[in-house]
């Protein structure tokens, strides 16, 4: 099988992982890599070994690549996709799909018309941790699934990240940012969902830049600032709660916070499911592997639930292979732009239940991915 040529648009921080993946799958093969900085798009070319770096509107255009993994940062994945879709390409966004609704429903029209695909992260889900969850949950280990809970809580991202600034811009926030792990979860696990309620906050307008890289200080240097001085404007919720309700009649709860200092919380384990016969703690779902735990009703403690499926290292870039083999082989891809569509539609649905002081009824239900 000729593999997928795919075009890189996107250096940053996330990219590294994707290049050392998509090497090693089969199926798929980068050819070219675009960045608003050419010279480190260059740069990246050579140190991977990718025949050719481009300019952004260069490699959207260039008749060799049939597959954009768009690797921008979220205000630019909607506009990036539709750029390529325009292009006939078919394409993959890091997540989230859009930062909004308008412009994601524009992104799979506009591919639905040309024949073309739309996939989008995360690709966690295709993981060990998460697919043995999925097969225990279908066996009945736990009965009927009757609730949900799922936490991210921190401090925020600019304690470590290289370029924090786009976290508390429109399209960032914990929802946006790692919302998508723990919804795609649960969807993965339990269905779509049908309606949502909650409350959002920015709990502060200014965040301080504490980390100890040396391209905050780069920055603030720029903007005239003593070292340690730089902060950055926040535009968009940093906490969140949420009820969302299942359209098979669980009933989870959702909190994605950047405002938590200290907190009992089980970082292996964010997402516990209720059943009718037992509970299950499920692994962290930015990650591929992690322990499933089961406890019936009868049982003194937790047990591991045995390992089913394998990617249980970080396999970012699964996603992008199982889309590829299905433009080859035909048949559905698992990570869809329906589903990121839907994923999507559950978070902004979140903050606008609070806003608006009322439940939100979901149109944009799923069907749940086929397990591997």
């Amino acid at each position: 099988m000729e593999p997928v040529r795919i075009g890189v648009v996107g250096v940053g921080n996330i990219s590294g992982i994707y290049f050392d993946n998509l090497k090693k799958l089969e199926g798929v093969e980068v050819v070219a890599v675009a960045d608003l900085d050419v010279a480190r798009a260059e740069a990246v070319a050579s140190e991977r070994g990718i025949a050719r770096a481009l300019s952004t509107d260069a490699l959207l255009s260039d008749s060799e690549v049939e597959f954009v993994l768009n690797l921008t940062i979220p205000a630019a994945h909607g506009p990036v996709a539709l750029q390529a879709i325009a292009n006939g390409k078919h394409v993959y966004n890091e997540k989230p799909l859009s930062v909004s609704r308008a412009e994601a429903q524009q992104v799979i029209e506009a591919a639905t018309a040309k024949g073309l695909r739309v996939g989008c992260a995360p690709d966690t889900f295709l993981g060990a941790g998460l697919q043995t969850a999925r097969k225990s949950i279908d066996a009945g280990d736990i009965g009927e699934p009757i609730g949900a809970q799922a936490r991210m809580i921190g401090h925020g991202p600019e304690a470590w990240h290289p370029n924090p600034d786009f976290f508390y811009k429109n399209g960032g926030g914990p929802m946006l940012d790692m919302g998508p792990y723990y919804v795609t979860a649960l969807v993965h696990l339990l269905g779509p969902v049908a309606r949502v309620s909650g409350s959002a906050r920015i709990s502060q307008k200014r965040r301080p830049i504490v980390a100890t890289n040396e391209g905050f200080y780069g920055q603030a240097r720029n903007a005239g600032l003593e070292k340690g001085s730089y902060e950055i404007e926040v535009e968009t919720p940093t906490h969140y709660a949420g009820v969302l309700d299942f359209a098979g009649g669980a009933i989870g709860e959702l909190t994605m916070s950047f405002d938590v200092w200290h907190s009992k919380h089980d970082w292996e384990h964010p997402i516990i499911i209720f059943g009718t016969e037992g509970s299950m703690l499920v692994p962290d779902p930015n990650n591929f592997g992690g322990t499933v735990l089961v406890r019936k009703a009868q049982d003194s403690d937790w047990h591991e639930v045995p390992v089913t499926h394998g990617n249980a290292e970080n396999s970012r870039g699964v996603g992008v292979q199982d889309m590829a083999l299905a433009i080859r082989n035909g048949g559905a891809h698992r990570v869809s732009g329906a589903l990121a569509f839907h994923v999507l539609d559950v978070m902004l649905s979140v903050r606008e239940a609070g806003e608006q002081g009322l439940y939100k009824t979901l149109t944009s239900g799923v069907e749940r991915p086929a397990p591997l």
